[in-house]
């Protein structure tokens, strides 16, 4: 498949690497960056990159959106689309001014403030597990290996190297910039990609005479009990570390609002580009059998020299857009909202962040070499640390404070997700007990401790908290 990949479309590949470097690298002549400036750029971002950085970041798996496409049709919408939607919708009319007026740095603060040192460091660990850029440095790894044809572990390193690199001088001023360029470069390449595909097979016709009938109905074969629990994952957009990381940065509350009502007319586009260029694939390339590849391997068979270098730069430009602001992310988390708390602050905060960066690209190197497939992960993740981080961080916004239980409120319903996430994986079938969704117990179990151990809800947590200390 490779030797039908045109030498010009490897060169504009590359092009857009040199360039990414040095967007990432480049910045003006300034005194050194302080705290603010390297982890928030500030608190200054606008309105434009605003949008820009958030839309770009949402999209690193897809690999994985095309996976789910060519396997399910229409019902990659339903549940990767729409639910996140309207929970982005709710985020930025409940949350989002109120997360920019406290002016703190990460969700992890959140939780250092309200309810002390053990649930701060306790949302850490799951905010790392959250954010790991891992499966995404592993989808870059994948499209360089399918490019150049070079071995899987240099592709990885290469990825590892190249989504990092940038951002230990910048910081997230670094991730902004490049997010600038990638947000333009992915709309461009799906653009191109869906223009070709109706041009040379025909429109949704083409589509309905040569798809599966389940591909076009809005389950797509999958359970009713499956769809929901994806719904109830995409409650992860209320404890996504980059929608507080952005709003937090953003220059007020009212722009973060208006950003995110923005950036989900641009998911929605979006969405569709990559929901109609899925559906193409599946049609076209029946047989093919990785479906992970399903994307790149249509372009590379519809696509003309040159036009096919810009879609793999956007195709590339969607996923390194999400690798670098996770990987800073992580950085952060595990630099500063766990080692930089947990010992006495000798050292910046900027300094304990890059310290993290490093660890971050190691970790992330050698677990992408162990991923299942993304989709699966984005499963058993949302599925086991979403009922642990929902309640509890809702609670900072309009609970009062109940420190020692709100430790328990987050430990016990995440375990009891993973403990029947992996009894379900280990039995013969592979079937969860009761045949319910790990995601459920988890959730279910939360609410019981909300509902027993916090009694006052409304109360100021800022108040109760300096009652308490």
């Amino acid at each position: 498949m490779n030797k039908s990949i045109h030498t010009v479309d490897l060169v504009i590949v590359l092009i857009y690497f040199v360039v990414l470097l040095f967007v990432g690298f480049f910045h003006k002549k300034q005194k050194p960056p302080n705290d603010v400036d390297y982890l928030l750029a500030g608190r200054k971002l606008t309105l434009i990159p605003f949008v820009a950085t958030l839309v770009a970041t949402w999209y690193g798996g897809i690999l994985g959106v095309g996976e789910f496409t060519f396997k399910h049709g229409l019902s990659n919408w339903v549940v990767l689309g729409f639910p996140y939607y309207v929970f982005a919708l709710l985020f930025a009319i409940f949350l989002a001014e109120r997360i920019r007026k406290d002016e703190l740095v990460s969700i992890p603060d959140r939780f250092y403030s309200h309810f002390g040192k053990g649930a701060g460091i306790l949302s850490a660990i799951f905010v790392m597990i959250l954010v790991s850029p891992a499966p995404y440095i592993l989808s870059v790894g994948i499209i360089i290996h399918f490019l150049f044809g070079i071995s899987s572990f240099t592709s990885i390193l290469i990825a590892t190297v190249f989504s990092l690199i940038y951002i230990y001088r910048g910081g997230f001023r670094s991730v902004i910039r490049t997010d600038i360029l990638q947000f333009s470069l992915m709309f461009i390449g799906f653009v191109l990609l869906l223009i070709l595909s109706v041009k040379q097979f025909g429109g949704f016709s083409y589509l309905k005479t040569n798809l599966p009938p389940l591909h076009l109905t809005w389950h797509g074969g999958n359970s009713t009990q499956y769809i929901l629990v994806w719904f109830f994952i995409a409650l992860w957009t209320f404890v996504d570390p980059g929608f507080f990381q952005r709003t937090s940065a953003a220059k007020s509350g009212k722009t973060a609002m208006k950003g995110i009502f923005l950036s989900i007319g641009f998911w929605f586009l979006f969405d569709f580009l990559t929901l109609s260029t899925g559906l193409y694939a599946r049609a076209v390339l029946p047989t093919l059998p990785e479906p992970m590849l399903a994307l790149p391997t249509l372009g590379i068979n519809i696509l003309p020299p040159i036009i096919l270098g810009l879609f793999f730069a956007g195709l590339l430009s969607t996923i390194m857009s999400t690798v670098d602001s996770f990987g800073f992310l992580s950085a952060q988390t595990f630099g500063r909202d766990l080692i930089w708390r947990w010992k006495p602050k000798t050292g910046s905060e900027i300094r304990w962040t890059q310290v993290g960066l490093v660890i971050t690209g190691i970790f992330s190197l050698f677990l992408a070499l162990l991923l299942p497939s993304v989709v699966k992960l984005w499963y058993g993740i949302g599925s086991v640390m979403i009922p642990g981080l929902l309640i509890p961080f809702l609670c900072t916004f309009f609970c009062q404070r109940r420190y020692p239980l709100m430790v328990w409120m987050m430990f016990l319903p995440a375990f009891l997700s993973f403990i029947w996430f992996v009894v379900g994986r280990l039995s013969e079938i592979h079937q969860y007990p009761f045949n319910i969704e790990p995601f459920y117990p988890g959730l279910i179990l939360s609410l019981i401790l909300f509902v027993v151990f916090s009694s006052d809800i409304g109360g100021d947590p800022q108040k109760q908290s300096a009652q308490e200390d």
